[in-house]
């Protein structure tokens, strides 16, 4: 108990900060020397994480360009942000990141890189019976917020599996709140299992004993799949060519970094919610999260046009279809930003 309460204590201090969108530097003047970054602080954020604490970002824009970054604990958020100019590039999931080109005037919000694939898993509470997809009925169910790339994953396999939720005149109960409260409901026995990104998959079934029935990867083709994107505005994109092109190659410099050092990249990704936070989770829970990862800057396409396909199936891209043209770019640090289909 007094593990368990010190895991939930810590990573929930974690997202009640973030909640805020705590600014690590609080200047918001817009500069044109400046690029502001937003992500959360999760394991699958390890790029933006990693690249800030070694010195990676800096070192690749030089001094004449300041970072600051912003930490959120949802897609929504750093949407709005991007919508309001106060962030100029955002870490997202593969939801916000499509309803935030669809949603946004001219299509401004575009993806430059991938960031993570994979890191999603269902976890069964050790009291239930849920054994395969056919168990899921009758069954109370939860993933984070309605539209999130969780909940899209849960609502789409339930229907690959001629399954609908409650709300839908369905048997599976869907309960949509944050990962706090799911922690909570599974301490208490109230749900039956839960669709959650990690740490949060590796937290339920390491403390808690849940079982982990798949890693979200393995119904995907090739088994990948883009869980976090790096997103940017693209006003930002085509007046900043250079900026972009050099954070770029520190993004992917990092992801090759992350790769070869995983234990340094745990012990860092800890240093980093201590220090910013006051809160660290256990190091076997950030390596084991950190291993279900693949650190990756390659945005797995297939995988995007793949989600909004789903995403738009359930009914939350809109009643009069959807258009991705243009939601991918290409860089040329000297000719500017060139659209990529």
């Amino acid at each position: 108990m007094k593990t368990r309460s010190l895991i939930f204590s810590s990573i929930v201090g974690v997202v009640l900060l973030s909640a805020l969108g705590i600014a690590l530097t609080s200047d918001d003047a817009v500069s044109e020397n400046k690029i502001r970054i937003a992500y959360f602080p999760n394991i699958g954020h390890a790029i933006p994480i990693i690249g800030m604490e070694k010195g990676f970002f800096e070192k690749s824009l030089g001094d004449d360009v300041q970072i600051e970054t912003r930490v959120f604990d949802s897609g929504p958020q750093a949407i709005e942000s991007l919508f309001a100019n106060s962030i100029d590039l955002a870490y997202v999931g593969p939801g916000p990141a499509i309803t935030g080109f669809l949603n946004s005037d001219n299509h401004n919000i575009k993806i430059l890189a991938g960031a993570a694939s994979g890191g999603a898993s269902f976890i069964v509470h050790p009291d239930s019976e849920i054994t395969s997809a056919s168990d899921f009925a009758g069954k109370k169910i939860a993933a984070p917020q309605i539209g999130n790339t969780q909940d899209v994953s849960l609502r789409s396999y339930l229907s690959d599996n001629g399954l609908k939720s409650a709300d839908k005149g369905g048997s599976v109960t869907i309960y949509n709140i944050p990962n706090s409260d799911i922690y909570t409901l599974f301490v208490k026995g109230d749900i039956d299992g839960a669709w959650v990104a990690e740490p949060w998959a590796t937290i339920l079934e390491t403390e808690l004993g849940g079982k982990r029935l798949f890693h979200e990867e393995e119904l995907w083709p090739n088994k990948k799949f883009a869980s976090v994107l790096l997103i940017g505005n693209a006003d930002y994109v085509k007046k900043h060519p250079q900026v972009i092109s050099d954070l770029l190659t520190s993004h992917h410099e990092t992801a090759v970094w992350i790769n070869q050092n995983p234990a340094d990249t745990g012990i860092l990704f800890n240093n980093f919610l201590k220090s910013h936070f006051g809160k660290s989770l256990p190091y076997n829970v950030v390596d084991v999260a950190l291993s279900n990862l693949v650190i990756t800057d390659d945005p797995q396409r297939d995988s995007v046009y793949l989600f909004a396909k789903k995403a738009d199936v359930l009914g939350y891209l809109g009643r009069n279809g959807y258009d991705l043209t243009g939601i991918f770019y290409s860089f040329d640090s000297n000719s500017g930003l060139d659209g990529d289909n």
